[in-house]
């Protein structure tokens, strides 16, 4: 909070009045040339949002027609779902497994034809934890490549690794294969949300010139630019960005093993989970016949909550599916909420 406080005073300090004005729809320049400089492409090719909710809706806005068919993860990030819904595409579902996307069953829906885009998270997904791998990675962009499919990575979780390496993203894989920025088929979305702080609404886009000037023109229809003063207090507040996701990092994964503990020892036989290697969540399958939609009001009572899995599923199911979130809660408060939950299931089964 201290850090904050100084952040507002220098921000108004230093800019004056303009901090308080309008500004350019695409971003405040110091913060664009810095996400820039990250992924050595030009601050040309970077569009600042408000949110990654704000990215993804707009991107639903500029590519995705009426009937289009848009390849998504099963189970995929709801809130992408949603953003998506309103311009009426056709969701076609890839298959995934404990290394995510199934690439053999993806090159077998591109072969389909007609797929305008596709939709992924390659970096502990949201909602199941996993991770793609570099090997399917490649594989992807390629294919996407040859069938000329758009993709958006959507990467808000990816600086938070706390076991194994990083992974190259789709859009550098992306980049290198074209070896030119404006060629570049893959978007990436990221955000300071997960990192720094939620509340100020701070993400970005990064994709080719002509993809670009479309957010532009939407993003002024939606909102003219996001907000100036929050541009710069995030700007400000950048040298401070390592060490807090060091410390961000640290506190996810001893709560993540903390809870992966606790169901191995408590949750009944049948019951598994994902093992994530960085993000927020991990994924719970329980026995077939269990809904836990129909479970939740039961787990309330016992003061312990999560997400029914089924809302994932763009296409239906993953009824006896939930998600997991280790994000926010003590190490006495996952051990309590994992034994609530470990009986609640039992009582499911009985």
């Amino acid at each position: 909070m201290d850090e904050f406080r100084r952040a507002a005073d220098t921000v108004m300090t230093k800019y004056g009045p303009a901090s308080l004005q309008y500004s350019t729809t695409e971003g405040h320049p110091p913060l664009r040339e810095w996400i820039a400089a990250r992924s050595h492409i030009p601050a040309s090719n970077v569009q600042i949002t408000t949110g990654s909710q704000q990215a993804l809706d707009l991107l639903g806005k500029i590519l995705i027609s009426e009937g289009d068919t848009v390849l998504v993860e099963a189970p995929s990030y709801l809130g992408a779902l949603q953003s998506f819904q309103p311009y009426l595409p056709n969701y076609a579902e890839m298959p995934t497994d404990e290394g995510g996307i199934d690439v053999d069953a993806l090159e077998g829906l591109l072969r389909a034809g007609n797929v305008k885009l596709l939709y992924a998270i390659p970096n502990f997904q949201n909602p199941t934890g996993r991770t793609l791998s570099l090997e399917r990675r490649r594989r992807l962009v390629e294919l996407t490549a040859q069938h000329g499919v758009l993709v958006i990575e959507d990467d808000p979780y990816g600086d938070l690794r706390f076991s194994g390496e990083p992974i190259t993203s789709l859009y550098g894989l992306g980049l290198e294969l074209w070896g030119d920025v404006d060629q570049n088929h893959v978007i990436y979305c990221s955000s300071f949300s997960k990192t720094l702080v939620p509340g100020l609404r701070d993400a970005w886009v990064q994709a080719a010139a002509p993809i670009i000037g479309k957010l532009i023109q939407a993003k002024q229809g939606a909102d003219l630019h996001t907000p100036t003063l929050n541009q710069m207090m995030i700007t400000e507040l950048l040298p401070l960005l390592p060490t807090q996701i060091e410390k961000v990092k640290r506190a996810y994964g001893e709560r993540a093993a903390i809870m992966m503990d606790a169901m191995d020892r408590l949750f009944p036989a049948g019951a598994q989970h994902t093992t994530p290697q960085g993000g927020m969540f991990l994924w719970v399958t329980l026995p077939q016949g269990i809904d836990t939609a129909k479970m939740l009001p039961h787990a309330v009572e016992r003061q312990v909550a999560y997400v029914p899995g089924s809302p994932f599923y763009a296409r239906g199911g993953g009824e006896n599916t939930m998600r997991l979130s280790y994000s926010c809660s003590t190490p006495e408060q996952i051990e309590r909420g994992v034994q609530a939950l470990a009986d609640t299931i039992r009582e499911s089964l009985d």
